[in-house]
């Protein structure tokens, strides 16, 4: 995620770039399957904070993660 300083495109390719810098961290340190992960940016689309002041826009630059069961 990020917040809306920048264009969309931007922002969606910098989301996923931090996205994939996550899983690879979990993949060299931790020793995690990189097929048991997977990065998704999701750009400026999903804020949780108003972009209008920094404390928001530094709420909006976040990584979030999903953690499923395997059937």
């Amino acid at each position: 995620h990020t917040d809306n300083i920048g264009s969309e495109e931007y922002n969606k390719k910098l989301s996923l770039r931090r996205a994939q810098a996550v899983v690879n961290y979990f993949v060299q340190k931790h020793g995690i399957d990189i097929k048991r992960l997977r990065a998704v940016g999701y750009g400026e689309e999903k804020p949780i904070a108003s972009n209008e002041t920094e404390e928001g826009r530094a709420l909006n630059r976040r990584v979030e993660f999903v953690i499923l069961e395997e059937e």
